[in-house]
């Protein structure tokens, strides 16, 4: 299964990232899922929906699909591993978050607080540095810390050269 992370703190730029690899991936013909965390919970049903009723009637779980779409919704958490063979079928699934999963990374570096991640996750590789965190990190001289590191860094306006790390990254994971 071909699984590459795009982590970092909150407000880093991992869905901006995210959404301009999906236009890339898909003009490549790629067909990607995207598993996002959200520890702070969210509401995906809008209120006054057929599902929504369901669920504020007690289901513990709805689903509802159509030609074009299937959504399900449980009552529960769902570990990350089932959610990634749930999209097995699919050339690859991007998950946003998970930060301590360890699962192929791409980390992204807002400000000079962020570099601690460097430190405390696993798989990662490469480093997403936001622009402008860049002129802050020149400043203090992070940039060349991070040139100093085996990783692999870019700027967060290099989608295309991102998409081509993560395209070799997963070639190198099926074999």
């Amino acid at each position: 299964m071909a699984v590459m992370q795009i982590v970092g703190y909150k407000n880093s730029g991992k869905t901006t990232l995210i959404c301009k690899l999906l236009e890339i991936f898909s003009a490549m013909n790629l067909r990607v899922a995207v598993i996002k965390h959200d520890v702070h919970g969210f509401e995906v049903d809008r209120e006054h929906t057929d599902t929504f009723r369901h669920r504020q009637s007690g289901a513990i779980a709805t689903a509802i699909t159509s030609p074009w779409r299937t959504a399900i919704i449980e009552e529960q958490e769902t570990r990350l591993a089932d959610l990634i063979q749930h999209f097995d079928h699919y050339d690859m699934t991007i998950i946003e978050g998970f930060k301590k999963e360890s699962y192929p990374k791409i980390v992204m570096i807002r400000n000079k607080e962020d570099l601690a991640l460097l430190q405390d996750l696993t798989e990662i590789r490469a480093v997403v540095v936001r622009q402008e965190a860049e002129e802050c990190l020149n400043h203090e001289g992070m940039v060349a810390a991070l040139a100093d590191s085996s990783l692999p860094c870019y700027k967060a306006d290099e989608a295309e050269e991102i998409a081509k790390l993560i395209v070799l990254s997963i070639l190198s994971q099926e074999n």
